[in-house]
């Protein structure tokens, strides 16, 4: 892979071509280490709570293709049909194909998506500032457990940030070269924004970026109203061939929302009141997932995102607000904030949505992880910009890259001594992950509990007890045990006979049944699963209790 030519926003000066050729080559030395970090680490995960009903739903929309059409389990299955089937379609069709445990393929897959999000974010970033912006967006997100954690088993969450982020780019190199229309932006939007819809009808906000992107770039590329009417006519009618690519892509992956005018509005509408019984904690308070404030997720990004991210992003904030009054008078300036407006929609206006809104949610960012690449690329240019400014002290230029460095440098340690539960990172505001004991989300996906079932696996082994069926609960999907225990250990629903018991400790489930604990899966202090033997206990000893 070559060096491009050139680079939109890159220095043409012999350093600034240095620079930037030093840059694009340490971005494919870190994808190359991303890469190496996806095989190592990828069937090291347990499975999720959602992950075996969204790969019955996988192996139902091919039963439906299958059938010729006439097999219509799937939209009848559960609420699965709310949601597009890309990645579950995808699984499912690999699955006779891949001589692999299933979960162990959905994850390696689901990385490979995750990989594909931080390469759209790379391109993003370079597009908008440069090598440089994009080498450090790539590493903002890859150092951000809430991205390179969760893309192993946040099956339906990193697919679709990916595709969002994808369609991001392409959105944005189309409104940049309005009037001039490419065919390859118009392909790139197709596909992308149909495999987002393919995913979730989330990809709405999509839809609407393009819309603004389209209409500001129509207003500054018109000297009159017949000028830019003539400009959004050209636009309009260059994007209908990508409209009818996506909506091939949406009926694809998701054929419920096809078969009837109503469904996706049905799915939107569904989904903005989402809410059942079920607990979420923000900052030490319990709360049901419909009751939780707006400012939930802006509390959940300020405390999961690493340091060096966030002052990315205030110094973006900072940068944005200088130059505003060159955007209101110069026309130059607004040319070039249209290319930055896509992505700033992006990131700003779905925490918007939530702050105001207050829609029911949980599990911290999880469903809004497609937040992650465009504010990578934001904090990105942030640093950037400050650090160029500086560049006239030399010494402090210096001191500000060696702070920049150490806190990365810090960010990665943190994510080696979480390994594989990277997903659980938390920053200093809370006192990383042992201040949130109790106060903020943890394994909220259980994903501990393959080790804590290879543990109890071990010990049943050392014992010299696995000549006779043992009984095991799971505080968690049944499948989440049952795929990792051994042959002897069978998991049961009642939890008043259950010779052991597994549970993750997150909102406190590992309370439930009382029990020797034999074993703990722990990271930096904090029990994430625990290993419960209950065998000595007796009658009222063995009943449950609700988790405190």
């Amino acid at each position: 892979m070559s060096t491009p030519a050139a680079v939109p926003g890159a220095s043409t000066a012999p350093a600034g071509l240095r620079t930037s050729r030093l840059a694009f080559r340490l971005a494919i030395v870190v994808f190359a280490i991303l890469g190496a970090y996806v095989l190592i680490a990828f069937d090291q995960h347990g499975i999720s709570n959602d992950e075996e009903v969204q790969h019955v739903y996988g192996r139902l929309l091919l039963d439906f293709y299958a059938s010729g059409f006439a097999d219509r389990s799937a939209f009848a299955y559960k609420n699965l049909y709310l949601y597009g089937g890309l990645f579950d379609l995808i699984a499912a069709a690999l699955e006779p194909l891949v001589p692999m445990n299933v979960w162990d393929l959905r994850h390696l897959l689901s990385a490979g998506f995750g990989l594909l999000g931080l390469a759209g974010t790379w391109l993003l970033a370079r597009l908008l500032m440069g090598e440089v912006a994009g080498l450090v967006a790539l590493v903002l997100l890859a150092l951000t457990g809430a991205w390179s954690g969760a893309m192993f088993t946040h099956t339906k969450d990193v697919p679709f940030a990916t595709t969002m982020v994808w369609s991001l780019y392409f959105t944005t190199r189309f409104a940049m070269r309005l009037p001039a229309v490419k065919a390859g932006d118009l392909v790139g939007l197709g596909i992308a924004i149909g495999c987002a819809f393919g995913l979730r009808v989330g990809a709405v906000f999509a839809v609407f970026y393009l819309g603004v992107a389209v209409l500001a770039a129509a207003w500054l590329n018109g000297e009159d109203l017949r000028g830019r009417l003539a400009v959004l006519r050209r636009a309009v009618l260059a994007l209908l061939p990508a409209a009818a690519l996506a909506f091939a892509f949406l009926g694809l992956f998701w054929p419920w929302a096809v078969q009837s005018g109503g469904n996706l509005v049905k799915a939107m509408t569904t989904f903005s009141r989402f809410s059942f019984e079920l607990y979420t904690i923000l900052d030490g308070a319990v709360m049901k997932n419909g009751d939780v404030p707006g400012r939930y997720l802006a509390s959940y990004l300020l405390v999961r995102l690493p340091e060096l991210f966030l002052l990315g992003v205030a110094l973006a904030v900072l940068s944005a607000l200088r130059l505003l009054p060159a955007v209101v008078v110069s026309t130059e300036s607004r040319a070039q904030a249209l290319r930055w407006l896509p992505v700033t929609l992006a990131a700003g206006f779905p925490l918007a949505y939530t702050l105001f809104a207050a829609p029911p949610l949980y599990n911290g960012i999880r469903h809004f992880t497609f937040l992650l690449p465009p504010l990578a690329v934001l904090a990105a240019a942030g640093l950037c910009a400050t650090i160029k400014r500086a560049s006239r002290w030399p010494k402090a230029r210096l001191v500000a890259l060696a702070g920049c460095g150490l806190l990365a440098v810090t960010h990665l340690v943190t994510l080696v001594r979480l390994h594989p539960y990277e997903y659980v990172a938390y920053n200093g505001f809370t006192g990383g992950l042992r201040g949130t004991e109790g106060r903020w989300e943890q394994d909220y996906w259980g994903d501990a509990l393959r080790e804590a079932a290879v543990m109890l696996n071990a010990y049943v082994a050392a014992e010299g007890a696995a000549q006779r069926t043992w009984t095991v609960a799971v505080c968690a999907e049944s499948v989440q045990g049952t795929a990792w225990l051994a042959p002897g250990l069978e998991v049961t629903r009642d939890w008043r006979v259950a010779d052991f018991f597994l549970s993750p400790t997150h909102m406190d489930c590992d309370t439930a049944v009382k029990g020797k604990i034999i074993g703990e899966v722990a990271r930096e202090g904090v029990v994430l699963a625990v290993v419960r033997d209950r065998r000595m206990l007796a009658g009222a000893d063995r009943e449950p209790r609700p988790p405190q």
